[in-house]
C-alpha cells in the first residue's frame, strides 16, 4: 500500500493576527495582559490555537493552562509528543514569568530543562500545565512546572530561568 492509498486526516487552524494583541502589550502589565487572555478581551497567540491550548487560571506568579492533543501530535508510537509537553511547559513557564511583570517589561528563556515522568496516552486529555514563580527578579526569574493528566497523574516537570529586559516594540 502506498501513502496515497493510506487513510489521512486533516485540520485547519486559524488564529487572530497576533499584532492585535502585541499592540496592547507596551501598556499593560503581564498579569493585565494575561488576564486580558484569559478574558477573551486580547486574542490568544497562535501557538495556542496550533497547540490546543487556553489559558484557564492566572494569579500574580502562577498560571495554569489546559492542552487537548489530537493526532496531529502523536509521534510514531502513538503517545503524545514530548514537543508539545515541552511547549506547553514553556509556555506556562513563561507566563509565570511575565504574569509578574509591569508593563513595558519582557522575558526571553534562558534555559528549560523537563523531566518526562511517563507517556503521554491520547486518553490523559485534557492535559493541565501549572507554572509557578519560585524566585521573581529585574533580572532573572527562576520558575517551576508540573503538566499532569486529566486524573490529576504526574506526566512531566519543568524548570526555567528568564531573562527579563524592557520591551522593544516590533517593527
Amino acid at each position: 500500500m502506498t501513502n496515497t492509498e493510506l487513510p489521512t486526516s486533516s485540520a485547519t487552524y486559524t488564529w487572530v493576527d497576533p499584532a492585535v494583541g502585541l499592540a496592547q502589550l507596551p501598556q499593560l502589565s503581564g498579569l493585565e495582559y494575561l488576564t486580558g487572555i484569559l478574558e477573551g478581551r486580547i486574542p490568544e497567540p497562535p501557538i495556542a490555537v496550533l497547540m490546543n491550548m487556553d489559558i484557564v487560571a492566572v494569579s500574580e506568579g502562577e498560571v495554569i493552562f489546559e492542552s487537548r492533543p489530537t493526532q496531529a501530535h502523536y509521534n510514531p508510537l502513538g503517545t503524545i509528543h514530548g514537543g508539545l509537553a515541552c511547549t506547553v511547559l514553556d509556555t506556562v513557564l513563561g507566563c509565570a514569568a511575565h504574569s509578574t511583570l509591569p508593563a513595558g517589561t519582557g522575558y526571553t528563556s534562558i534555559d528549560i530543562t523537563v523531566s518526562y515522568v511517563r507517556p503521554i496516552q491520547p486518553s490523559a486529555a485534557p492535559l493541565r500545565a501549572t507554572g509557578r514563580v519560585r524566585k521573581s527578579g529585574t533580572r532573572v526569574i527562576f520558575a517551576e512546572a508540573e503538566l499532569t493528566d486529566s486524573a490529576g497523574n504526574l506526566l512531566a516537570t519543568a524548570t526555567s530561568s528568564l531573562l527579563v529586559f524592557a520591551h522593544r516594540p516590533q517593527g
